[in-house]
């Protein structure tokens, strides 16, 4: 009959988290996703540090910064996507290396 704990997070952590979300303009849903936490969290953290560093109207992107960066996203995609067929291909093979014994 234990209790359970509510999961902790470093100041820095949160700060980091929050980082993600500013600096790269992406969605506070993707980056929860990504690094495990909850949206609403991830929200609260971010609106605390963008209080904390007055409004982050310095990290706003230009348009030639929001071109490239959306160029790096689609290359970004394609590379793991990419990576995930290489593996899959690299396992088909394996698995062509190793029959199992009595079949041709």
């Amino acid at each position: 009959m234990g209790t359970s704990k509510r999961k902790t997070y470093t100041p820095e952590y949160r700060r980091e988290a929050a980082r993600l979300v500013i600096d790269t303009g992406r969605a506070v849903v993707a980056v929860a996703r990504e690094i495990g936490v909850g949206e609403q969290l991830l929200g609260r953290w971010v609106h605390a540090e963008r209080a904390r560093t007055g409004g982050g109207g310095e990290a706003q992107l230009d348009l030639d910064e929001r071109a490239e960066l959306g160029r790096l996203r689609r290359e970004n995609q394609e590379l793991r996507m990419d990576n995930e067929f290489l593996g899959k291909a690299a396992a088909f093979f394996a698995s062509k290396q190793n029959p199992r014994s009595g079949s041709r």
